[in-house]
């Protein structure tokens, strides 16, 4: 990526709502990784192929031809928040992710319903990926849709349990086979095009009958939460900071080139689907397996659909690694009674990994995989939504006080960009459903009673955002900028 402005440091204390965690008193992740290995979790979290075969297809029916526009509206909203994820990220490196930069720069309680919103992504996410599993191993085994989502949660779950750096390397190769075959797809679609360029600016959708009707640009608003779902796991590389090696200079070059990469292996399929689907009525269906099969031979069709399920059992993996990160860190943190948080934060001697915290994320994941979750995805767009809004507001203020003069990796156009980003997604927040503004809004307001009855009287001891002693202070960092 290209070069972008460093702020030289000096001598900060620490915020006030803050303590650096030190290893007398909290335990400490172990920094085995680097940008290539950071890269390959951060794409398999990102997992584009898994969002490109699992999520996309419904968009296809609720947006047609619109869906590689909105897609593209989203990829360059998503441009802004990865500046504010790299931001903050190198300023606060924390496993905590979005809600230590949040709750470190706004306060404890904006830090705890960022929280909030990020375990609705936490647990929810995972299984609706794993959910489409049999569905793509099909052409060689039927099995069970709920049995095999939850097998693939528990394959997850040990997996997760390994120690990080082999995991880089293990989702890495899954993660060169679902970029193959999202190629494949890109190829055989503009291979059979069979509608012009022009749709994809003057969307249409399949009204039935044989017709068409305009895609307005309300349903366009309305669908860009999901397409942030779409796009969205670029933040994983917030979540590796203290694992990662240099996080001052390798979580920006992460997360900028992460998205790079993620969008541009999701929208070029997605434009050769869009061209190359033989009639609309056929692309709102979103069969991209029964597409690949028509425009090629039944092989490859079966060679793309193992690399589809390949691309999902990955993006498991991943998932329920990052997860993990943020319930251990909420447990060192102490947002939960004591003994639990002795529990969630206590890390493994032989892989170095939260085993517990990951036994915590994926477990009850593959429980909810007999779970109805048709309306969920919605729901998880709204959380993801209001995430990247709250990151913005943290963004805005990050260059106050204490946090002005210490060293990180600073973002160009501000405070243009993370200003503009929290008024576009309000606006699109404003366009969801009113059940899913409603049950996202239900589980905040619980939040915010636990936050008032339990965590609020005892914040001396609870509740303590904690950021690694070695990235608050360290003295090589004291006398040189950072290169990004």
């Amino acid at each position: 990526m290209t070069d972008m402005p460093t702020t030289p440091v000096a001598t900060a204390t620490a915020a006030p709502e803050t303590r650096p965690a030190t290893p007398a008193d909290s335990p400490q992740l172990t920094r085995s990784i680097g940008v290539v290995g950071g890269t390959l979790l951060t794409l398999s979290c990102l997992t584009p192929a898994s969002s490109l075969f699992v999520i996309v297809p419904d968009s296809f029916a609720t947006l047609g031809t619109g869906t590689a526009l909105t897609i593209a509206i989203a990829a360059v909203l998503c441009v802004g928040v990865a500046f504010t994820y790299s931001e903050l990220g190198t300023l606060i490196p924390s496993s905590g992710g979005e809600y230590a930069m949040v709750g470190t720069l706004m306060g404890r309680l904006a830090g705890w319903l960022v929280f909030v919103l990020s375990l609705i992504v936490v647990m929810i996410v995972p299984p609706i990926i794993a959910l489409g599993t049999a569905d793509y191993l099909a052409p060689l085994v039927h099995l069970d849709k709920q049995m095999t989502a939850a097998a693939v949660m528990l394959l997850a779950t040990a997996m997760g349990l390994l120690d990080l750096r082999a995991n880089a390397w293990i989702t890495g190769i899954f993660l060169v086979l679902e970029v193959v075959a999202a190629a494949v797809v890109a190829f055989l679609g503009f291979s059979h095009t069979q509608r012009s360029a022009a749709t994809l600016i003057h969307p249409v959708m399949d009204a039935g009958h044989g017709t068409s009707t305009a895609v307005t640009g309300g349903l366009i608003v309305a669908g860009l939460a999901t397409a942030l779902f779409i796009l969205q796991g670029f933040s994983t590389a917030v979540y590796l900071a203290e694992e990662m090696e240099n996080p001052r200079r390798n979580v920006s070059r992460t997360v900028l080139w992460t998205l790079a990469i993620g969008a541009a292996v999701v929208l070029v399929p997605v434009v050769a689907i869009t061209l190359g689907a033989p009639d609309l009525k056929t692309l709102g269906a979103g069969d991209l397996a029964g597409m690949v099969q028509g425009w090629s031979n039944s092989a490859v069709g079966t060679f793309v659909s193992l690399c589809i399920a390949l691309a999902i059992i990955n993006a498991a993996i991943v998932m329920v690694i990052q997860n993990s990160r943020v319930v251990f860190s909420s447990a060192r943190d102490a947002a939960w009674p004591t003994p639990v948080n002795r529990i969630f934060s206590h890390v493994g001697k032989r892989f170095g990994s939260p085993w517990v915290a990951t036994l915590a994320v994926g477990v009850p994941g593959a429980a909810l995989c007999f779970v109805t979750l048709d309306t969920l995805n919605e729901v998880t767009g709204v959380a993801v939504a209001g995430m990247y809004v709250f990151v913005a507001l943290g963004a805005l203020v990050s260059r106050r006080g204490e946090h002005k003069h210490r060293l990180a990796w600073r973002m160009p156009l501000w405070p243009v960009v993370p200003a503009l980003i929290v008024i576009v997604l309000a606006w699109v927040l404003c366009q969801q459903s009113a059940e899913s503004l409603l049950i996202t809004g239900g589980v905040i307001a619980v939040a915010a009673v636990y936050w008032a009855v339990y965590l609020r009287p005892r914040q001396d001891s609870h509740w303590v955002i904690s950021v690694p002693e070695d990235e608050v202070a360290g003295t090589t960092e004291l006398t040189e900028p950072a290169r990004p």
